[in-house]
């Protein structure tokens, strides 16, 4: 991930997106769409959401959205290395 992005306030956004299937709009598929964005705005997932309604078939039904920053003061420590059990 972008540091640089991280320490101008960009999360790791996570967008649950449900739409109808183009051959059978009865059915709905779901999407995971990720990525770093600004909340409360989320300008990155709004350009991909124009994007789909734009140039794809599925119309879209709904869309969840989490945002969570990934770096907090209480997190960063420079030269700590933290290993996973």
């Amino acid at each position: 991930m972008n540091l640089a992005l991280q320490m101008r306030d960009y999360r790791l956004t996570t967008a649950e997106i449900l739409y109808h299937m183009p051959d059978h709009p009865g059915l709905l598929q779901t999407y995971i769409w990720q990525e770093l964005d600004l909340a409360p705005k989320f300008p990155a997932l709004h350009k991909f959401l124009d994007f789909w309604e734009h140039n794809l078939d599925g119309k879209l039904h709904s869309v969840r959205v989490g945002a969570a920053d990934i770096i907090t003061p209480a997190q960063w420590k420079a030269g700590t290395l933290y290993t996973l059990n």
